[in-house]
């Protein structure tokens, strides 16, 4: 809370900016390949003062990325009175298809909110969780409301599956699309129960980021599984993939594909072993289809096919087969949403639909780094940021031992089973020269 009251202490942007960066935003996330959102609200994001701006832009058309927001409690003690008044005047799912209401989350009450930094050690909640919790969620479950609760260690989401189990006794919540956010170290037992009330789990990238803190507080073993994505998949339990951006994590989804499926942290660190992992193809669902059950679109987002939203990309590359540490450094050549090309780049850069002004103010960063890696200025701030690390390497290798067969990729010939050491070979004095640097 200490970074987001310090952030809410900051000058506030004139509208007219808050108006122009929010496009340019809008633009990053495009070129990013993202065509919808479900904000989770979030630390002095007051309904409805804060969504004017969102909402000004949706009134004149020009959303290029669909938003569901859900409503974030601001004042502890009060979350309650925040409730009963949002459930009385606004009316679930309000909106179009480009803005509309989701539900509340992912703050319900204060007692309950156990923090993400793995540098300090687990908090525990107060005895008063519980109490508080239940209010809410009974107010919640009256209205038909969904809602999601931030939840990173296990001891929080048991204790909060009590009051969703006895809360259950009296009003089924079978239908209503709840779910926890986070789940770092859930347990097999809580992924049952979950099943069992009809919830769901929404994975976020933070072990991209934070794997290392994770591992050296509780160990490499105990991080082999955080969260345990592929058994909670397994248990048929909802399962959708995001970010927790912006303050948490990036915005970037392809840091979220690339940690789904290597389990590699953004530093490198291989946190899971192959049996935890996901396939491609499993890992772009999460992004995907299975995203429709939480932003409360099932069958009419997520997959390509008639009767649903013409929102899809053109990627750089293949997904499905650039080396895993490429994914990461994928972008959209082409984005379109509701059949409006939105963003376009390369061969697509003349049929885009979505020209900006420049960034506001004249002096913005924007102007010059404009977005994820400083990919505006690639000779500078984005120089060691904008490929993988392998392909820096190979930019920078000063040998004069040019491979026939890999160039100056010389460590995917070292780490390869092929015998280009062996002088007999033909990937030895035949072919590969990478033995002789």
């Amino acid at each position: 809370m200490i970074l987001y009251s310090t952030l809410a202490k900051g000058p506030k942007l004139p509208f007219e900016y808050q108006l122009n960066s929010t496009r340019h935003f809008m633009r990053e996330l495009n070129r990013l390949g993202v065509t919808g959102v479900i904000d989770a609200g979030g630390g002095f994001q007051n309904y409805s003062d804060d969504y004017e701006v969102i909402q000004k832009l949706s009134d004149e058309n020009q959303l290029t990325v669909r938003i569901a927001y859900n409503l974030f409690t601001q004042k502890p003690k009060e979350e309650k009175e925040d409730f009963l008044r949002w459930t009385s005047s606004v009316k679930y799912k309000q909106g179009t298809d480009y803005f509309r209401h989701n539900g509340v989350g992912e703050m319900l009450v204060f007692s309950a909110a156990d923090f993400e930094d793995f540098r300090q050690p687990r908090p525990d909640m107060p005895p008063e969780m519980e109490g508080d919790l239940e209010e809410v969620v009974r107010i919640l479950a009256e209205n038909k409301w969904p809602w999601r609760l931030h939840a990173t260690y296990d001891e929080t989401i048991s204790r909060a599956l009590d009051v969703f189990e006895k809360v259950n006794k009296d009003i089924p919540l079978q239908g209503i699309n709840w779910f926890f956010d986070h789940a770092e170290t859930i347990s097999q037992k809580s992924i049952d129960r979950i099943a069992e009330l009809g919830g769901g789990v929404a994975v976020q990238h933070r072990m991209a980021y934070q794997g290392e803190y994770f591992v050296e507080r509780y160990g490499a073993v105990a991080a082999e599984a955080t969260p345990p994505v592929k058994r909670i998949l397994e248990s048929g339990v909802k399962t959708s993939a995001g970010t927790d951006a912006t303050r948490v994590a990036s915005y970037n989804p392809w840091v979220s594909l690339s940690w789904l499926t290597t389990g590699k942290t953004v530093g490198g660190t291989r946190l899971y072993p192959q049996r935890n992992l996901l396939d491609r193809e499993t890992a772009l669902r999460m992004w995907t289809e299975n995203v429709a059950w939480f932003s409360n679109e099932e069958g009419k987002r997520g997959r390509i096919e008639v009767g649903q939203f013409a929102d899809f990309i053109v990627p750089s590359k293949d997904y499905f087969t650039v080396p895993e540490d490429e994914i990461s450094f994928l972008t959209s050549h082409l984005t379109v949403v509701g059949g409006r090309i939105v963003f376009g780049d390369g061969d697509f850069a003349s049929l885009d639909e979505n020209p900006l002004p420049p960034a506001m103010p004249d002096w913005s960063p924007t102007r010059k780094f404009k977005g994820f890696a400083a990919w505006g200025d690639p000779e500078g701030a984005g120089k060691n940021s904008l490929s993988p690390i392998r392909q820096q390497a190979i930019a920078s290798c000063g040998c004069a031992s040019s491979c026939g067969l890999h160039g100056h990729d010389h460590a995917k010939a070292w780490g390869s089973s092929i015998p280009s050491s062996d002088l007999k070979s033909f990937f030895g004095a035949l072919g590969c020269s990478c033995w002789m640097v």
